[in-house]
């Protein structure tokens, strides 16, 4: 598939940008009819003197997954290397594996090889590409891993070779994921039309979705599908560590669409910290989106203390701030077009029951704090009219939860709405495009929320009335405002420091919840396929 094709076209245009132009023309054509080492049209039937040596720059988790596809795919020659001090562990680690050859350095790699996937963190992308890339193999293709793409683009720009070609790639997903299905951002930067049909040949083994960016628009979408998803699990995961607590093995934030957050949380931080430090720190939309989001928390946290004690306006400018975001993000997008009515994404909350770390009860706990008796008159600003009963004023019938699910604020994602309505993000615009299944996740469980006038309901009323998670959402609010302070040191060793500190709290929680988490992300993922195929055809 070419860049140039048809739905490529349709889908770079939602972007509203496009490709950057920062060659010259004479560039251009040189790079169009620079030669390759192989043939573009390879596979893995195709002959050992065939096949292109595959050479991947660092063996951390995603190395070593694209190492597993692809050596299963039938690739015979990928040679790939690690820190020195890791080589002798390396060798033990694929010694039953005979597609799998270690080296001892990035030099070994880069001169040996045919296509070439630097996957190293993005804070160190520049000092390795200074040592290793002046040994790039003449007419080679090479790609990076990294999670943000502009110190990647200005290191292979100044360090590599003239005479190689520069594809690059991105598999939007993390390495516990399966990658069937996700999307596998490929960017023609500076390459031939016969570069590109190599790399797509040799990653078509992870049957991955392939898009078509430039470099700038990578970062752009990355920011917009992960910089508020990461900033929001962070956040409460610090939370809970700050309160230490486990709120779901007290019977609190349990059953429904608390079981995506909790999941989703653990998810996160079982990973390595840098794998979200890179996108925070390095990208600078994602740093005003993580700012943003901060800002939005503690606004919306203000305006819920001065509803709750204040007036019936006061009440009424905390729900007016919910709803204008509910209208911007869900009811109208940025062009004031409505949004044609699509299936949700979530799951049933009957269905993400079966993922919950906790137990959910059948009915709410007599031990709990229950909420607190409704104050509501039809002046009170805090409840809109019931749409059942044709806008007369019923405030049981407007914020009643279903019966096992205790209302709460929600406050990450009235947060992260609020936080896109400011910024006039449309998330549905990347959904299709390159959305990571957190991505997914969560806007499934904000969309659940506010297209909801039930539950949207419940937790306004919550947020003015109940007390008992009060100090849970004070917890959050530091939190939020911390990650972005830390996000605004630009200091990978600040960052690494927190999220560690966060991820020791939850470390004897990782082996359920990354198992459970998996299943669920599975669930939802298969529900999703289905529905993007019915939408294609329909």
């Amino acid at each position: 598939m070419s860049p140039n094709s048809s739905s490529n076209i349709q889908e770079s245009s939602v972007l509203n940008s496009t490709v950057e132009r920062s060659h010259s023309s004479e560039e251009e054509a040189y790079y169009a009819n620079l030669p390759i080492n192989v043939s573009p049209n390879v596979s893995p039937s195709s002959t050992f003197q065939e096949q292109p040596t595959i050479g991947l720059i660092g063996m951390g988790a995603m190395g070593r997954m694209y190492a597993k596809f692809l050596g299963a795919a039938g690739w015979l020659k990928i040679n790939v290397c690690d820190l020195p001090e890791k080589y002798e562990q390396l060798k033990k680690d694929y010694a039953d594996s005979p597609n799998v050859h270690p080296m001892r350095d990035g030099h070994a790699v880069a001169r040996s090889s045919d296509f070439i996937v630097y996957s190293v963190e993005a804070e160190f992308i520049e000092d390795v590409v200074e040592q290793f890339g002046p040994s790039t193999k003449m007419h080679a293709v090479v790609a990076g891993q990294t999670s943000v793409k502009a110190p990647e683009r200005a290191a292979f720009e100044k360090f590599l070779p003239s005479d190689v070609h520069i594809v690059s790639c991105h598999s939007l997903h993390g390495p516990t994921v399966h990658p069937l299905g996700q999307p596998l951002v490929i960017i023609q930067h500076r390459g031939s039309n016969d570069a590109l049909a190599l790399v797509e040949n040799i990653l078509r083994p992870l049957k991955s979705r392939h898009v078509y960016l430039s470099y700038d628009e990578h970062d752009l979408v990355t920011a917009n599908t992960q910089a508020v998803t990461h900033a929001a699990f962070l956040s409460m995961g610090t939370a809970w560590f700050s309160a230490q607590s486990y709120p779901w093995e007290q019977g609190l934030y349990v059953g429904g669409i608390e079981t995506a957050k909790v999941n989703l949380t653990l998810r996160i931080y079982s990973n390595a910290w840098h794998v979200y430090a890179g996108l925070a720190i390095l990208n600078p939309a994602a740093r005003v989106q993580i700012d943003r989001y901060a800002a939005s928390a503690t606004e919306l946290f203000k305006l819920m203390l001065e509803g709750g004690s204040g007036s019936a306006e006061d009440k009424k400018r905390f729900r007016e701030r919910v709803e204008w975001g509910r209208r911007i993000v869900f009811g109208e997008n940025v062009a004031g077009e409505t949004p044609k009515r699509r299936r949700p994404i979530l799951l049933s909350e009957d269905v993400l029951d079966r993922f919950s770390l906790g137990k959910t009860p059948s009915t709410p706990s007599k031990n709990l704090p229950l909420t607190e008796a409704c104050t509501c008159t039809p002046s009170s600003g805090c409840c809109p009219p019931s749409p059942v009963d044709g806008g007369t004023f019923s405030p049981n019938a407007s914020h009643q939860p279903p019966p096992k699910y205790r209302p709460n604020s929600h406050l990450s994602l009235l947060a992260m709405v609020d936080c896109w309505a400011h910024l006039a993000i449309n998330p549905y615009t990347h959904l299709s495009l390159a959305a990571t299944p957190l991505f997914r996740l969560f806007l499934g469980v904000a969309e659940h929320l506010f297209l909801s006038p039930t539950l949207l309901s419940a937790s306004i009323h919550s947020a003015l009335f109940d007390t008992w998670h009060r100090g849970d959402d004070l917890e959050f609010v530091c939190a939020a405002r911390g990650w972005s302070q830390c996000v605004s040191f630009r200091s990978f060793e600040v960052y690494r420091k927190r999220f560690e500190e966060t991820r020791a709290f939850f470390e004897g929680r990782f082996g359920e919840a990354g198992r459970v988490g998996a299943e669920m992300i599975q669930a939802v993922m298969e529900s999703e396929v289905k529905r993007e195929e019915e939408e294609r055809l329909g």
